[in-house]
């Protein structure tokens, strides 16, 4: 199963509002390193893509943070669906961000699938102007499944 095809896997996976907790997305945080983390409405979108590299056998970031994917992988020459898209949150120059797998780009906005988009797995558009880099993953012949 390709990268893309177990994102897609979990499409439609979401935070549950209140006291109870996903136990999915609390999986993300768990397998990815993350084990201190007990609550679904910490910002996941990292350990969503961190979850889906490591069980396909890809680079990771190992970090929560999803301006951390800028630093990892490569810059594609040309796009192709998979890729990663990372945006900036709130301002340019914030460390926040988001990060998620390209699926389509327009003249205006790149779509992607992501976790933490509209608080759960699914594909979004986000403005171009808001775009900060794009990624592709290489094998990580270290990570065993």
């Amino acid at each position: 199963m390709s990268h893309l095809q177990l994102a897609l896997s979990e499409f439609g996976v979401k935070e549950i509002v209140g006291k109870k907790h996903n136990p999915q997305v609390l999986k993300y945080f768990k397998e990815t390193g993350h084990e201190w983390v007990t609550t679904d409405e910490t910002a996941w979108c990292s350990a969503f893509v961190n979850w889906v590299a490591k069980h396909s056998c890809l680079e990771m970031s190992n970090k929560l943070n999803a301006r951390s994917w800028l630093s990892v992988g490569v810059v594609p020459d040309s796009l192709v669906v998979g890729d990663l898209a990372i945006f900036w949150r709130e301002s340019k120059s914030s460390w926040k961000g988001h990060v998620g797998f390209l699926i389509r780009e327009t003249s205006n906005y790149v779509y992607v699938l992501g976790g933490n988009q509209r608080n759960s797995v699914c594909v979004k558009a986000y403005p171009k102007g808001r775009l900060i880099g794009y990624r592709r993953l290489r094998e990580d012949e270290s990570t065993n499944i």
